[in-house]
């Protein structure tokens, strides 16, 4: 017993001080939810909420393998860890004219998941993680018909620009997919 109270001790004296104290202080708890940025062809700039995004990747365009008779919003498939997922071009299912540039090293892609299904989504420019907060969201303004299903909402951010909140679920449950 004695000798346990002395290791106590000895442990007790050897403990590093880190400093923690004094950092703590000035930290804020972030505000909102975390989502991804990303950019389309089109320059539109949108997020996706981090919870249902299962992976984000660059993937090399010849590993993406075509589907034939497959809807023209697919890119085609790819093998993620012995599972195969469907790739779309995230712009043309949104009804964008303009057409992902597939003609480049890398495409990014992010995987989206809800319950059972995973979805690949390509985009052309990949942003940052970022605390959106939710109770700032915004009601869309002028946008397209066709896409208003699949957002869910807008910010304004720092430089002015829209960040448009997508509905990872209703692109998931899209009837687009098999027309």
């Amino acid at each position: 017993m004695a000798d346990n109270q002395k290791y106590s001790d000895s442990i007790k004296e050897s403990q590093i001080t880190l400093g923690l104290e004094q950092s703590v202080e000035g930290v804020e708890a972030p505000e909102g939810e975390l989502h991804l940025r990303f950019v389309l062809p089109s320059g539109d700039e949108f997020a996706l909420p981090a919870v249902g995004i299962r992976e984000v990747m660059q993937q090399e365009p010849d590993r993406i393998t075509p589907i034939p008779n497959a809807s023209p919003l697919l890119l085609g498939t790819i093998n993620l860890r012995g599972e195969i997922i469907w790739v779309a071009d995230l712009g043309q299912f949104l009804g964008y004219p303009n057409m992902l540039n597939t003609d480049r090293s890398d495409i990014p892609v992010i995987a989206i998941e809800e319950q059972e299904t995973i979805l690949g989504l390509a985009v052309d420019k990949l942003g940052a993680m970022q605390w959106l907060d939710i109770d700032t969201l915004q009601i869309p303004q002028n946008i397209p018909d066709h896409i208003a299903p699949y957002i869910q909402g807008e910010w304004m951010d720092e430089h002015n620009h829209y960040v448009r909140l997508l509905d990872q679920i209703a692109i998931l449950r899209s009837a687009r997919w098999v027309a």
